[in-house]
């Protein structure tokens, strides 16, 4: 899992309410477990004027050009700022795949569906809660090229104007992503430890690695 330290890039607007997984990455994409290669399809329903499917070319798809992910303005943003409730529905892990995928780092809402907030953490994203009213102000100020600056150890968003804006994490979700832990990494780190209850419990019940 890629550590999220300083993030500096583009915002990328999607002004939508109770945006749920299904709309994230339609249910026809979860038959792979790959973790990988989603990004093609994300929000495939609202973004091509077709239905798309598993393995198929994207290249030459219609787009609705009213979609914010089809401006070509916005293209390359890896902060995407949104409203409240944001990831609800099913609680599929491939919803923050297929966002890492497409490249997104962070995600910005007044809220998040529990489920999807702690799968972010647990692959590479930051999901960062503001209040309505800080959500508001970005959306009015966000155009072509707007960029923040979000710095995980400080746990601060800086604006192009200078602004700060603080935002709060839970001290393991942020030790984890700041040094690019996932679950079985973290595992990994005790693995000495691991290896030394293995070796004592072989001598304490032998039968038991027969």
């Amino acid at each position: 899992m890629e550590a999220f330290k300083t993030v500096t890039a583009k915002v990328m607007p999607l002004d939508r309410a109770n945006v749920d997984t299904d709309a994230i990455i339609p249910k026809q994409f979860l038959k792979s477990i790959r973790r990988a290669g989603f990004g093609p399809y994300l929000f495939d329903e609202w973004r091509y004027e077709d239905i798309g499917e598993p393995e198929m070319d994207c290249s030459n798809r219609p787009l609705k050009k009213d979609f914010v992910l089809n401006n070509p303005d916005y293209q390359g943003a890896k902060i995407l700022l949104t409203r409240e409730n944001f990831g609800c529905g099913s609680s599929r892990e491939h919803a923050p795949w297929a966002l890492d995928d497409y490249g997104f780092r962070a995600v910005i809402a007044p809220s998040f569906a529990d489920i999807f907030f702690n799968n972010c953490f647990k692959n590479g994203i930051l999901p960062i809660v503001l209040s309505a009213e800080v959500v508001d102000s970005l959306f009015k100020d966000v155009a072509a090229g707007y960029q923040l600056v979000i710095n995980l150890g400080a746990q601060t968003i800086v604006t192009p104007q200078g602004e700060v804006i603080q935002f709060d994490v839970d001290a393991a979700r942020k030790y984890r992503l700041y040094n690019g832990l996932d679950d079985i990494a973290l595992t990994l780190l005790q693995a000495d430890k691991i290896k030394a209850y293995e070796a004592e419990r072989a001598k304490r019940a032998p039968w038991l690695f027969v």
